[in-house]
């Protein structure tokens, strides 16, 4: 059986304004409909021996990967929660370890969660050349046929041709040892690489037996597979997610399975992955995968131009015009606005680091913040007020709660409230409303079959997220009972 296994932990800062830390691009639709974490495993099907799903994500991004996956028709998927970011090696030794419990043999199919792939076809028959390669314990990464000298990505260097015995069918892409790795390089040296035909771009994607791989690790990275099985053993679940121990994954040492194993093993192989891939890392790599105009413009939301080519415009909530443009990126969100020419677009990751040392909150989330149950966007604040849109999903829970700076008033807009006041418990439906005192007890729930829609006016001294004491909650976030302000979380 293969096992996606699929890393979902990054950042994205490169694709800020739209990408934030605490919505960051693997969960956004860039490229179409669906989104980036969802393309990555529907992407899958027509593998015929696909078994079950594992993501590795954040703590923070817990509900949105569940959500994410339910959307598609996902089930029963693994969810492991790493406390905090130790690199790819420590992330799949502790897929292999979990995976191995029930099937040692099982082939993992690595793969990060931001990627975009235009042939699917020629994607999956990469993957079953790699699954031949995997089940004879040769541990597979795919190797870009690389279409231009970037100096963004990694580059792996061919070793001796090899012939796939398994798994194969007519046009099998080729397979080779592995000669070497090597860090991203300079212009120059990405055009000999190129001109040469002996290099492919490192996808980031791999293909092992849990097995193979995790014996390796004990050749190669000892100290990371005992840090990562302590953290196994010592984790425990929570609601549908699996928590690893913090305490044992923090002392784990943070290399890439590049530099773990791969450079160092005799069984490496790398498969031509030749789909049109990329690893959509900026905003140029957006534009050069999107659907152009006759202007070679790429245009998301309500743009107008007048002499305007070679453009990316993304727009989410206002117009955006632009007249005499060239090359240049404009990123529309509610709250910050991007411009900068496309061949600068790699330090947006600077511009980001710079914000963040300043405090900004543009950095964390965007105006549209997402909890489990739904999500709210500020509408208007000024001094001892507040006002939010806030949206709650069919079923969906608030925790049980009070504030100790804020008083509330809720006008239900659409669909059904179902309302905890101190010992009330009461039904609102569109056009009603209800007031909640300052230090009361209360909850909101959505009893019904369509998304809850209501308006909450806040008024009070500190009218920030962290005043809240959640007293019991469905979701199995911290809670609070001793009156110190609560630290909000997704």
């Amino acid at each position: 059986m293969i096992t996606p296994v699929v890393l979902a932990g990054g950042s994205g800062t490169r694709l800020w304004p739209l990408s934030r830390k605490l919505y960051p691009k693997q969960f956004m639709s860039l490229v179409d409909e669906k989104t980036l974490l969802q393309n990555t495993l529907e992407r899958l099907n027509g593998l015929d021996d696909l078994g079950g799903t594992m993501v590795l994500c954040n703590h923070e991004h817990r509900f949105t990967v569940g959500e994410q996956l339910r959307a598609i028709g996902v089930e029963g998927a693994q969810i492991v929660l790493e406390p905090v970011g130790r690199n790819t090696a420590p992330a799949l030794t502790v897929a292999a370890l979990m995976i191995s419990r029930t099937d040692p043999e099982a082939v993992l199919l690595v793969l990060p969660a931001d990627h975009f792939i235009g042939d699917r076809e020629a994607f999956l028959r990469t993957v079953r050349t790699g699954r031949g390669f995997a089940r004879q314990d040769h541990l597979v990464t795919f190797g870009v046929v690389p279409t231009a000298p970037e100096t963004g990505y990694g580059y792996i260097r061919k070793g001796h041709r090899l012939v796939a015995e398994m798994g194969t069918e007519n046009g099998s892409p080729q397979a080779w040892e592995i000669d070497r790795f090597v860090e991203k390089p300079d212009r120059p040296t990405a055009e000999e690489y190129v001109a040469s035909g002996e290099y492919c771009w490192n996808s980031g994607m791999f293909m092992f037996r849990a097995d193979t791989f995790l014996s390796e690790m004990e050749r190669f990275g000892a100290d990371i597979l005992a840090a990562c099985r302590k953290a196994v053993e010592r984790g425990g679940r929570d609601l549908d997610f699996f928590r690893l121990d913090p305490e044992a994954f923090s002392v784990c040492p943070g290399d890439s399975v590049d530099y773990a194993v791969m450079e160092k093993t005799e069984r490496g192989v790398m498969v031509a992955l030749d789909s049109g891939w990329n690893d959509l890392g900026s905003w140029e790599a957006l534009w050069q995968v999107g659907s152009k105009d006759e202007a070679n413009n790429v245009i998301h939301g309500d743009v107008c131009f007048q002499d305007v080519e070679n453009c990316f415009v993304h727009a989410t909530g206002r117009l955006v015009a632009g007249v005499g443009l060239n090359d240049l990126v404009v990123v529309e969100t509610k709250d910050a606005v991007l411009i900068s020419p496309r061949d600068r677009v790699q330090q947006v990751k600077q511009l980001v680091e710079r914000l963040g040392r300043q405090g900004r909150p543009e950095v964390l989330v965007h105006k549209k913040v997402y909890r489990p149950w739904g999500w709210y966007e500020d509408v208007d604040i000024a001094p001892r007020f507040k006002v939010k849109r806030i949206t709650v999903k069919p079923g969906g829970v608030l925790s049980l709660q009070k504030h100790f700076h804020r008083a509330e008033h809720w006008v239900v807009v659409s669909g059904t409230a179902l309302v905890t006041r101190g010992d009330e418990r009461f039904i609102l439906r569109e056009d009603e409303s209800t007031y909640i005192p300052l230090g009361q007890v209360h909850r909101l729930e959505n009893p019904g079959k369509i998304p809850l829609e209501l308006v909450e006016v806040q008024s009070g001294s500190y009218l920030e997220e962290d005043d809240i004491q959640r007293l019991e909650d469905v979701y199995g976030r911290p809670l609070n009972s001793t009156g110190a302000r609560q630290s909000p979380e997704i």
